[in-house]
């Protein structure tokens, strides 16, 4: 496919996620070695989806006439060119380990101006249509291929990490600057309204975590993780033990 070049980065970190999923798949799910593979397994995994998340964004741009996404090397799947090392990496690392909850991370920026609107609102909805597919095909598997398995370990990240997905969709849903459910609404706004916005956009990120740290929200959106969670038929307690085995130290 012409201008998709998937980086040497994007595969190494797609080789760690196999190598992590191989350590738990090995492993007793009673064992140490089973949380490390779990922990590599979904943090490696939770960056790959994250570059399939803005992989999705800047195709639909391409694809729409912004040359400049290929320019900035969006459609190689590098995480580097989507990321800040801390915001975008390291902070949603932190908040798999502690809280079980998949941040909002990359951020690929498009031309958005040159397009109508419903393609702008379009390219907007692609990165987290990119995380329902994932936790879909993560959730699915589990049916298809690892209820009678052995190997619960694995099985189990693979929920968490399913898990982690649905976490993403919805905060990025927010209407908030900075989050792809802003750039849904941002084409039905007045050039002035925009104009004010727009010096927020880099906090909207920070914003969210702040509203986590609230119990009642934190309590109201993890009910409703909860709840589409299961809308797939997939076992809760699955992704928590996933989440448990994730966060190997605490145990």
């Amino acid at each position: 496919m012409t201008g998709v070049r998937p980086s040497p980065v994007f595969l190494a970190v797609v080789a760690v996620a196999a190598a992590g999923g191989a350590l738990a798949w090995m492993s007793d799910a009673n064992s140490v070695w089973a949380g490390v593979g779990v922990f590599v397994l979904v943090v490696a995994g939770w960056i790959v989806t994250l570059c399939l998340h803005e992989f999705a964004h800047a195709y639909l741009a391409w694809k729409a006439g912004d040359t400049e996404v290929e320019i900035r090397g969006y459609l190689t799947l590098n995480p580097v060119k989507y990321s800040h090392p801390v915001l975008s990496i390291l902070l949603p690392i932190l908040f798999i380990a502690v809280g079980g909850i998949g941040l909002p991370g990359g951020a690929v920026y498009v031309q958005a101006d040159q397009f109508k609107p419903t393609t702008a609102r379009f390219i907007s909805l692609a990165g987290p249509l990119m995380n329902a597919l994932a936790a879909v095909v993560l959730l699915w598997s589990i049916f298809l291929l690892g209820l009678d398995s052995p190997h619960v370990a694995f099985w189990t990240g693979i929920a968490f990490l399913g898990f982690l997905q649905i976490t993403a969709l919805l905060l990025n849903l927010l209407p908030i600057p900075g989050l792809d459910g802003y750039g849904v609404l941002e084409p039905s706004l007045s050039p002035q309204t925009r104009a004010k916005i727009e010096p927020y956009r880099a906090l909207g990120l920070l914003f969210v975590m702040a509203l986590l740290f609230v119990p009642q929200l934190n309590s109201i959106f993890f009910s409703i993780v909860f709840w589409i969670y299961g809308l797939t038929g997939a076992d809760p307690l699955w992704a928590q033990i996933g989440g448990q085995l994730t966060r190997f130290w605490v145990r």
